[in-house]
């Protein structure tokens, strides 16, 4: 028994060392739940003095009396409005204003009072108020539909959110949270079954009648109020580590490794935010063993600066990463024609791929012609003896074309001429732990007759795993790389040297710069990281630039003045 068990930690020895290497173990998103208090600053004014009175005595009814609570922090909001009329700038009653607002949801929410379809009738000491049906003017945005949880009683933690990335302003940012399931094709474009979203709720009042509005703040930056515009109060964070908490996706990042057919149904582009026809789409594709969770410090980053957030948006592919990647890129074709005909006016698309994801990226840049199908076959498809449905697999994988929606690339430490990890004793015995699905090893054996022989290999061909198509000797990272990159389509390159400032001769200590390097890109910036530069705030910068620049050339084609 002992025997067994020293055997087999010692055959997941080259994949885990392979896991350390291409991804951290650190939590990646963390949630906990806390009680805010508030701190009142000193103020002479009468109207905010009243209304932190009014929270004072909402705090100590929470519990026993809810709906009294509710009404008393109605007193604090409407007297917060009384001083902003006077004084639009007052920080003291913005902030007064946004944590009475939340009070109302996080009283509503603890004590499931459902007031949102029907008037609701409070009172207390203060007075007697009427809250009336949440007002939402998106299409088909139902508020009975969502818990509406505030997002000062979430504290966010992990290595994907180091910083806060929030506006400040008038309302209460708040984390829309599905009760129910999707409707519509729209599931096929979120990342899970669960749907968090960031909104903000502003209050207005007529006498003692208040109508709570819910905006989404990436389409609305700013709201009136009593004649006075101010910027919407947002937080654009604790939703995404609210779904990457409860999901916990990168869990299953080794599993996708060893066993991708049991997760070939987690291969699609995800959407974290509502589809905006306005926005630029920026596509994340993620690398080995790892899952959309490694791009979070990017998207905090991006999404902290306004201009991205005006006009772009973030969809992230999500792929089982034991598969030959040639695979999984043909299950992104796909997933691009189902974009296409679900947004038919969907703007193009800026792709960013890390590791064997810049690969995949590579691929939708490419017109195979016949060159990757003569490496593995004598005979053109129609003439290669093969079942109906074996030749169309190979030939979704092999035989392409560049993808018209993509107006732009970034390449993030993309061994696109092979890597030394996967040539060496870890690679060659971390592929034999992959198991492909029975589909595909079915498939390679009944084709393998009709394979050419690669002078590289003394065994008999096989499917490879994602691992054999890492090789500088894999047959189709050859074939590749006798393609050239579709014109008329921009790209950059981000490479680590791990700090040693030796390019040419560099490595990001998996990739060497000879793997990595592309002729003919836009812009190449080597900065001090291992293989993991997407994290790297250098690299983040370095992406920041490339969509503004994307933004600007884009504006001039647009306007015809190129």
């Amino acid at each position: 028994m002992k025997h067994q068990k020293l055997l087999s930690t010692c055959r997941l020895l080259p994949i885990v060392v392979i896991a350390l290497a291409l991804c951290s173990c650190s939590q990646v998103a963390s949630l906990k739940t806390v009680h805010p208090s508030f701190q009142p600053l000193v103020s002479t004014d009468e109207s905010l003095r009243i209304a932190v009175q009014a929270i004072a005595e909402a705090g100590k009814l929470e519990k026993k009396e809810p709906l009294a609570a509710i009404a008393n922090y109605l007193s604090a909001i409407q007297s917060s409005t009384v001083r902003l009329q006077r004084q639009p700038q007052d920080g003291e009653a913005l902030r007064t204003y946004g944590f009475a607002l939340s009070r109302v949801f996080s009283v509503i929410h603890d004590h499931h009072i459902p007031p949102w379809t029907t008037p609701l009738e409070v009172t207390s000491a203060r007075g007697t108020y009427h809250l009336l049906p949440l007002h939402d003017a998106r299409e088909k945005w139902q508020p009975k539909n969502y818990d509406l949880i505030p997002v000062d009683t979430l504290q966010v933690g992990g290595t994907g959110f180091k910083k806060a990335v929030r506006s400040e302003g008038l309302g209460a940012p708040l984390v829309a949270s599905l009760k129910q399931g999707m409707v519509d094709a729209e599931k096929d474009f979120q990342m899970s079954g669960k749907l968090f979203y960031s909104d903000t709720a502003v209050a207005r009042f007529e006498g003692r009648n208040c109508e709570i509005s819910i905006f989404d703040p990436l389409m609305t930056t700013t709201v009136s109020l009593n004649g006075h515009r101010y910027p919407l109060a947002a937080d654009y964070r604790t939703s995404t580590a609210m779904l990457l908490a409860s999901e916990k996706i990168g869990s299953i990042a080794l599993a996708r490794v060893l066993n991708p057919g049991k997760y070939e149904h987690t291969a699609r582009i995800m959407r974290l935010q509502p589809y905006d026809p306005n926005k630029i789409p920026v596509l994340f594709i993620h690398g080995l063993q790892s899952s959309p969770e490694t791009w979070m410090p990017m998207f905090g980053a991006l999404r902290a600066d306004p201009e991205i957030r005006q006009n772009y948006q973030f969809w992230f592919y999500s792929w089982p990463t034991g598969y030959p990647y040639f695979y999984p890129a043909a299950i992104l074709r796909r997933e691009l024609d189902k974009v296409r005909k679900f947004y038919p006016n969907n703007r193009k698309m800026v792709f960013v791929g890390h590791s064997m994801g810049a690969m995949i990226t590579r691929l939708m840049l490419t017109d195979s012609g016949d060159k990757i199908w003569k490496a593995y076959f004598k005979t053109p498809p129609s003439q290669t003896p093969l079942r109906p449905d074996d030749r169309q697999l190979m030939e979704d994988c092999l035989i392409f074309k560049h993808r018209p929606e993509i107006s732009r690339a970034v390449f993030i430490c993309g061994p696109q001429r092979g890597a030394d990890m996967a040539t060496g004793w870890v690679g060659r015995l971390g592929a034999a732990l992959v198991r492909l699905p029975t589909k595909l090893a079915d498939v390679s054996k009944r084709i393998s007759s009709f394979v050419i022989e690669n002078p590289d290999h003394i065994h008999a061909w096989t499917m490879p795993t994602s691992i054999d198509t890492l090789t500088a000797r894999s047959r189709f990272v050859k074939a590749v790389n006798t393609r050239p990159l579709a014109p008329g389509v921009p790209f950059h390159q981000i490479m680590g040297d791990r700090g040693h400032g030796d390019t040419p001769n560099s490595s990001d200590g998996l990739v060497p710069y000879w793997s990595s390097h592309l002729e003919g890109a836009q812009s190449e910036l080597i900065v001090p990281s291992g293989h993991a530069a997407h994290e790297h705030p250098q690299a983040m910068a370095e992406v920041l630039r490339i969509l503004k620049l994307h933004l600007h050339e884009s504006s001039q084609v647009h306007h015809g003045t190129r």
